[in-house]
């Protein structure tokens, strides 16, 4: 689509959730990361819906994130997992153009985004044997199962428009991950979910099951009680596997502002077991996408396997309401068995899904001082 009347503009927040209301409906896709719920969740930033308009027709929408720098009065304008916009078309300048023009106008020293543009994917039987191999290093040395030529285009009309690829060591991107682990769930049922899964994860669901374990799907009456279990068991889990937590507030406002939103854009899983809350996970939805968002569980008591309860719930649910995706979320590239993170693949490879590469995210400096300046704190700090 070549469309070089296309103007931006700010639009309200409900302009901004009915067009995303009507995207998705028309089998179109968008991460909850662009709904404009996530701008109250991040608080510390300055935020800001924008629409593209040809003529009077609203064509796309995003939301922008704006982290103003210490003593300036100049930001970074960050749309994660955005823009929603059409990304097939061959003229991308007739869309980011006018974007960066509206965002300079409001004071932006540089532009980040993660257009939400798959680039390649790998089958989890591939993933595997990459891992068996012992000359396979990271995904990237095996052969995709699929080349995306919208992903290459996009990429390729990026580099020649100026922006930046802000990938890093691992294949974690800057902000959002570049590489997710995914189940297709378009067209199938449960029986042909368990049965692509690997032994292992069959047993554990099964052995769940047998000792008991119950999954509860929290509903709004009880969320004031069950989110700070969900808190504590989460925080155990980040003492256990050294990872810092997100308070307890951070939690409370997302499901306030999220649901408040849609009431069954995010939800609450609980797995019990003996009255005992062994795992507890949280699920975001938009459209046909589902999320596997966060996790927790109990160290005790972990032969019950109630994290593996608890994500069936999710998955099951997930098929029910008929979403098309459920998205374990980010995984690094490697695949070297000696490397600490090759066990988190291992987990979600076991699900029998596919690893998906996105395009990532990408810069681009509209002040190329303050932007070097900004860039070598990044570094810095990092």
């Amino acid at each position: 689509m070549n469309a070089p009347s296309l103007d931006v503009r700010t639009i309200t927040s409900a302009e901004h959730l009915d067009f995303l209301r009507t995207a998705t409906a028309k089998g179109g896709s968008a991460s909850f990361l662009q709904t404009p719920a996530w701008g109250e969740v991040k608080g510390e930033w300055r935020r800001e819906s924008i629409g593209w308009f040809d003529g009077n027709t609203l064509a796309g929408a995003a939301l922008v994130l704006y982290r103003q720098l210490p003593k300036v009065k100049r930001f970074l304008a960050y749309l994660p997992e955005g823009p929603v916009i059409d990304w097939t078309s061959d003229h991308l300048s007739d869309w980011l153009a006018p974007m960066t023009r509206h965002l300079a106008g409001k004071g932006a020293f540089g532009v980040r985004m993660g257009p939400p543009v798959v680039t390649r994917r790998w089958t989890a039987d591939a993933v595997k044997k990459g891992i068996a191999d012992d000359s396979v290093r990271t995904l990237g040395d095996v052969p995709p199962a699929e080349r995306s030529q919208v992903g290459a285009s996009v990429v390729s009309q990026l580099r020649e428009l100026g922006w930046r690829p802000q990938s890093v060591e691992g294949g974690f991107a800057a902000g959002q991950p570049q590489f997710n682990f995914q189940i297709p769930l378009a067209g199938r049922t449960e029986d042909d979910v368990l049965k692509g899964m690997n032994q292992q994860w069959r047993r554990n669901i099964k052995k769940a099951a047998k000792e008991g374990v119950t999954v509860t799907r929290v509903d709004a009456d009880d969320l004031e009680r069950e989110l700070p279990a969900f808190w504590e068991l989460y925080r155990h889990t980040a003492e256990r596997d050294h990872f810092t937590p997100r308070p307890l507030s951070y939690f409370q406002t997302m499901f306030a502002a999220l649901r408040a939103e849609e009431p069954d854009r995010i939800v609450l899983y609980t797995a019990r077991h003996e009255g005992d809350l062994v795992a507890a996970t949280i699920l975001v939805r938009v459209g046909g996408h589902t999320w596997y968002s966060y996790g927790a569980s109990s160290t005790e008591k972990r032969e019950v396997r109630g994290s593996n309860a608890a994500q069936w719930a999710m998955i099951s649910d997930s098929l029910g309401s008929g979403a098309d995706v459920y998205d374990l979320r980010g995984i690094t590239d490697t695949l070297d068995p000696d490397d600490p993170h090759v066990g988190l693949i291992q987990f979600k490879v076991g699900t029998g899904g596919e690893a998906v590469e996105y395009a990532g995210e990408w810069d681009l400096p509209l002040n190329s001082l303050i932007y070097k300046a900004f860039d070598l704190y990044m570094k810095r700090r990092g």
